[in-house]
């Protein structure tokens, strides 16, 4: 059974809904009945969000990629069903469910999920501490994620809610302040991903593409890892790999935290740890909520404790809403010890001007093994000094 995979552009809103479960009650005679991806309501029915325009024969889907409104019909390809268990293997092509983006896997991770929103069984619990205000011990679960490819003409259509460059290094030259960007990187929790498979011999429009995959038509997926891909990804791998995910709801907000690792530099005769963060604030809600204000505290094993305090993040404030609910951005710290904490929290407003803070989980930031990260980079690369 297959069916066409639709895009109706990025940001469509699709009125009426039929859920995956009943595409799997589709006949094999309905093979051309074309799909969309409802990326503003993927919260309900478990995220899985190809929902149903009905069914559609070639003329008609031609006919509509000139659609007016500036509505475009894109076929982008064959849909697969989600895996609920086990990984998706290097090469496969996905839909992301929140951002809706065309992407290919680069290559899994196993994580440590931190979900403060589970609560432990009675028999784990533990009393607080005097002073605790509502913290409590988080067991990790394992949780794979994975590093994937953007298109690049998606890019454009995701910058107000994702970040397109979340995947940062430091140079490896005697500029310690020289920080770098490769664009249309990301990090995917698996049940964001959508997969689908295309005939198309360079589906992903990227400069890695091709670089780090080529076409083997014996494979499943068709697209497996060049050498130039598996040597990056052992070269960098400890400055690409995400251990730990930490996630947290407050009052219908949900913030997932990603800290890496970046590598450590010299400056003024002492050492100076970097990592970066990814952060997705998400509306588990119906509320229409505006993000306005950040308030971090910074904690080093060097004894010090810092608070940062500012408007919006990376200098927006986003609103969150039913139809656009999620926000992505990384940003970075610096410590002068291999190790700390950071914690805080985001002050929202609601459409009445009432406010409201939303908890940011605690994380930690530690080092790893210092060796040269980077002097492998493939390409295209940006400097953000």
């Amino acid at each position: 059974m297959a069916a066409c995979v639709i895009r109706r552009g990025l940001l469509s809103v699709v009125n009426k809904y039929n859920k995956y479960e009943k595409y799997n009650t589709f006949s094999k005679h309905q093979t051309l009945r074309a799909l969309s991806v409802d990326l503003n309501n993927r919260h309900e029915g478990n995220r899985r969000c190809l929902q149903c325009f009905g069914l559609l024969n070639v003329q008609q889907r031609r006919s509509m990629s000139s659609r007016p409104e500036g509505k475009v019909l894109e076929t982008v390809g064959v849909f697969e069903s989600p895996k609920q268990h086990g990984k998706y293997e290097t090469g496969q092509l996905f839909l992301h469910s929140v951002f809706g983006y065309r992407g290919i896997v680069l290559f899994p991770w196993h994580a440590r999920l931190y979900d403060r929103d589970v609560t432990p069984p009675a028999s784990d619990s533990k009393p607080e501490p005097p002073g605790a205000h509502g913290s409590k011990e988080v067991k990790g679960k394992t949780h794979t994620y994975y590093q994937v490819l953007i298109d690049t003409r998606d890019c454009p259509h995701i910058s107000q809610r994702s970040q397109t460059e979340a995947v940062t290094f430091l140079a490896n030259h005697d500029d310690s302040r020289a920080l770098y960007a490769i664009p249309g990187l990301d990090y995917v929790s698996h049940e964001d991903i959508l997969p689908y498979n295309s005939t198309d011999q360079v589906p992903i429009q990227h400069e890695l593409f091709e670089r780090f995959l080529m076409v083997n038509p014996s494979k499943v997926p068709p697209f497996v890892p060049r050498d130039t891909l598996r040597a990056w990804q052992e070269k960098n791998h400890p400055w690409l790999e995400l251990s730990d995910v930490h996630r947290e709801t407050t009052e219908n907000i949900r913030v997932t935290v990603i800290p890496f690792y970046m590598g450590m530099r010299e400056a003024q005769n002492s050492h100076v740890y970097w990592w970066r963060y990814c952060i997705r604030l998400e509306n588990m809600g119906n509320e229409v909520v505006q993000l306005r204000e950040r308030h971090w505290r910074i904690f080093s094993l060097s004894g010090t404790l810092e608070t940062v305090r500012g408007r919006g993040v990376v200098g927006r404030e986003p609103v969150l809403s039913k139809e656009q609910p999620a926000f992505q951005y990384s940003s970075h710290v610096s410590l002068q010890a291999p190790s700390g904490h950071m914690w805080g929290s985001y002050r929202f407003e609601r459409p009445n001007g009432t406010f409201f803070d939303v908890r940011i989980p605690p994380f930690s930031l530690e080092s790893k093994k210092d060796d040269s990260p980077n002097s492998f980079l493939p390409g295209p690369f940006t400097s953000l000094a």
